[in-house]
């Protein structure tokens, strides 16, 4: 039985995409406002896992999203890398003659302002969400109105697309968490990859050491993120993402580690994905 599993947004949004993408395209989601919902819904209960995005390829790293996936003490089982495309969509029968406004998140916007800018007389309306954008013209009927959204929201809200693809980054990739319970998580048979934290201490060369074990095991880390310490001025927290060929590699890496960091914490592991959707 799949799990009800939270997203930050709207129905027909990114998220809802990356978690079908995971867990298939039956999978129920809970739509929540904020990050901090997402994660407070599946420690709860409320849901059985949540998919939270982490890292953009343009925008870069979410940074409260590490600090919340440290504090939850929920366990990293999957990872989604998505391709973000948006496309501009309106009510059946409508054409780009008929278009007067377009609506969609600031972001969205944003992305394909090149597109956009090919037409000076439609009138940019921002919204707090690009699937959202797409169910309200679906619900009020507004023809001359379109959106910018994924294609998931024009399938879910009968939307024609009207211009395909008119973002202008063609490599714009989000990557997504998957995130459980311990006690739910599931038995990762063959993991390719782990996700952790650790503190570096404060000494000249303590971070240096730390790689050189990491490179030294032949695993490879595929991310490194550094998380501000509250409370501790210029003090940080090191998010890392290791990628490797056996357990037994892993197991070795952390056993290096251990006394070269602080507050060691294997957040868990998963097998990484190895390739993008086109």
């Amino acid at each position: 039985m799949l799990p009800i599993v939270a997203i930050q947004g709207f129905e027909g949004c990114f998220h809802q995409i990356a978690a079908r993408r995971h867990f298939g395209p039956q999978v129920a989601v809970l739509p929540c406002a904020t990050f901090g919902e997402v994660v407070r819904s599946v420690v709860s209960g409320a849901a059985g896992a949540a998919v939270m995005a982490i890292e953009n390829s343009i925008a870069g790293s979410i940074l409260p999203n590490y600090t919340l996936l440290r504090k939850a003490g929920l366990r990293v089982v999957g990872e989604v890398y998505l391709h973000i495309r948006q496309h501009l969509m309106a009510l059946p029968g409508q054409q780009l003659l008929d278009i007067k406004e377009v609506h969609s998140h600031p972001m969205a916007l944003l992305q394909c302002a090149d597109y956009l800018g090919q037409y000076p007389h439609w009138k940019l309306v921002e919204t707090e969400d690009t699937a959202l954008s797409a169910q309200r013209i679906r619900e009020q009927l507004r023809p001359g109105v379109a959106a910018v959204a994924g294609q998931l929201a024009a399938e879910l809200f009968d939307l024609d697309i009207v211009a395909g693809d008119i973002h202008e980054e063609q490599h714009n990739y989000t990557r997504f968490l998957v995130l459980m319970r311990a006690e739910d998580a599931p038995l990762q048979h063959h993991p390719t990859k782990a996700s952790l934290y650790f503190e570096a201490p404060h000494a000249i060369g303590s971070l240096a050491r730390i790689l050189t074990a990491v490179a030294g095991q032949g695993v490879n880390l595929s991310k490194l993120q550094s998380c501000p310490q509250p409370g501790r001025t210029w003090h940080y927290f090191f998010h890392a993402d290791l990628e490797f060929d056996a357990p037994t590699q892993l197991a070795a890496t952390l056993d290096a580690l251990v006394p070269l960091t602080e507050g060691l914490q294997l957040l868990g592991t998963y097998k990484g994905e190895v390739s993008y959707e086109r």
